[in-house]
């Protein structure tokens, strides 16, 4: 359930010009505005001034609850709510670096990203121009004041800081929910696709249908097995999908290991409705518009099935939750085709699109470096070495 709403805006008078941006920080269940957050940025444009906004809002956010709360972003910037969302590229030089320090902090939150219009984000939008007026006339924005019966609720002033006894002290940082304030190490999740199957075998759509690994497969799995015993590898936690092709992978780690297996929903395959156990072209023949629709869109599903979008939104929480309860750990995780190229996605920045430029080999093994401040780095990707 969301426990916050941020409203953010920015803008610029003649864009490039004098530009600002403004957000605000809600309770979702009772609407009461809980921090303010208003700064002039020079000149600059719409876009970079509503990025700058948006960052603005999840770091109050950040500072109020702490890591994993949920959240729902409001902004009237389609730009921006649908590259955050990761639908629309980051074309722009500029707005790339912005795009990606947006994105780090988003990953330590739940955030639904929700476009709306301007009419429904005026406050926001007020505290922009406030903002934008002060960057024209180089006078220092008026300060937002607490919300009525809210004295106790710290308010975020431009600078992040407090005001204690007349003097301003920086707002200590919060430790993440990942791990202390070390950011030199990091939670490693090492993702390992399952073996062969029969359906994989013969390159059909398997998803919820739950065959056993080949002979072949089980022959992968015990070479992954053998190479995850080994240094430089140091696994402290197993987790896998609750299919039966990715836990007997799975099993086969731990039997060399020693370390136990836990079940995670949430790493399961995308299910394909009727296209289980059907080959592309079949599908193809069968359900062309349906085919096309799912090729074209990540939110659109295959009969009866579960679409990219919902996928990547369980695979998510899954991995938040992970990360949250292994700090500083190297975890892996047994599973499938779609939630390891959404995890490597996501890792990336990459649009949904990705997902059909990237190739997995089965048990195949890839890596990605969690940092506590939010940036994240894959370090090997399809790896099969240990097949060889």
């Amino acid at each position: 359930m969301t426990a916050y709403v941020i409203e953010a805006d920015g803008g610029s008078r003649g864009n490039p010009g004098p530009a600002g941006y403004g957000a605000v920080v809600r309770s979702a269940s009772d609407d009461q505005v809980l921090a303010e957050v208003a700064e002039p940025i020079g000149t600059a444009t719409n876009n970079v001034a509503e990025y700058r906004g948006l960052i603005a809002g999840l770091t109050a956010l950040l500072a109020l609850a702490g890591d994993g709360a949920a959240v729902e972003v409001r902004m009237d910037s389609k730009l921006v709510i649908e590259q955050m969302a990761g639908r629309w590229k980051v074309k722009h030089e500029g707005l790339r670096p912005l795009a990606a320090e947006a994105a780090a902090l988003a990953r330590r939150l739940r955030v639904t990203w929700t476009w709306v219009p301007r009419e429904h984000n005026r406050h926001a939008d007020r505290l922009a121009n406030q903002a934008m007026d002060s960057a024209a006339t180089g006078a220092a924005p008026p300060r937002p004041a607490p919300p009525p019966e809210e004295a106790a609720q710290p308010t975020l002033f431009p600078s992040g800081e407090l005001p204690e006894s007349g003097v301003e002290e920086p707002r200590p940082r919060r430790g993440t929910g990942w791990r202390a304030d070390d950011t030199r190490s990091a939670t490693t999740l090492l993702l390992l696709r399952h073996g062969e199957t029969p359906l994989s075998a013969e390159r059909r759509f398997s998803g919820l249908g739950d065959p056993e690994l080949t002979p072949q497969g089980v022959a992968q799995a015990e070479a992954a097995a053998a190479r995850l015993a080994r240094k430089p590898y140091e696994i402290d936690v197993i987790v896998t999908s609750p299919l039966r092709r990715a836990r007997a992978t799975a099993e086969a780690v731990a039997a060399k290991t020693g370390l136990p297996v836990q079940v995670d929903e949430g790493f399961r395959e995308v299910d394909f409705g009727a296209w289980e156990g059907h080959t592309f072209t079949e599908i193809q023949r069968r359900w062309p518009r349906e085919l096309a629709a799912w090729l074209a869109d990540p939110d659109a599903a295959p009969p009866t099935g579960e679409s990219f979008s919902t996928t990547a939104r369980r695979v998510e929480d899954a991995r938040e939750r992970l990360i949250g309860e292994h700090p500083g750990k190297t975890i892996l995780v047994v599973s499938h085709v779609t939630p390891i190229k959404t995890l490597l996605r996501l890792a990336l920045l990459a649009p949904p699109a990705a997902m059909y430029r990237m190739h997995l080999d089965l048990a195949c093994l890839s890596q990605i470096d969690y940092y506590s401040d939010g940036p994240c780095v894959v370090t090997s990707f399809n790896d099969t070495a240990h097949l060889r």
